[in-house]
């Protein structure tokens, strides 16, 4: 996939296996990968990271070839979701950390520059996120009051 704002094609993704189910080659239950997520979704880890950490230290290599179901299907099942999504929340911190800098050197053009792509990205994703439900319909990004969001 291309990238949005800059001149490069980007690169071309990996496929997922093909095979339906768990691998023979894992040694988890279903239950047990169920158990792992819950815990680390107690602890605050975000579910990108679940992925990582079961893919790296479970050899579980998809949570959904497991689950049957995503990774945030189950949480929002279990009720374990955050209020805000993970890649909203990335972004709206990328943000933050920019305007600080920006408030520290005021000649950074090129930074202000990319602190527009970052927010014009932050504006597009609430969007599609309100239209979803997972943010709430009245929320609006806002700058000052992001740095409050993220801590």
């Amino acid at each position: 996939m291309a990238k949005l704002h800059s001149k490069k094609k980007g690169k071309s993704g990996s496929n997922p296996p093909k095979k339906e189910g768990m691998p023979e080659w894992s040694s988890y239950s279903k239950e047990e990968v169920e158990e792992t997520i819950r815990k680390l979704a107690r602890e605050g880890v975000p579910p990108a990271k679940i992925g990582l950490i079961l893919r790296d230290q479970y050899s579980v290599p998809l949570v959904s070839r497991v689950l049957g179901m995503s990774m945030n299907e189950f949480l929002k099942k279990e009720d374990l979701l955050t209020k805000f999504p993970e890649d909203l929340l990335s972004l709206i911190k990328k943000a933050v950390g920019m305007r600080n800098h920006i408030k520290a050197n005021k000649v950074d053009v090129s930074n202000k520059v990319k602190l527009i792509h970052v927010e014009s990205k932050i504006h597009r994703l609430s969007k599609y996120y309100r239209k979803t439900g997972r943010v709430p319909a009245g929320w609006k990004y806002d700058p000052e009051t992001a740095a409050l969001l993220i801590k």
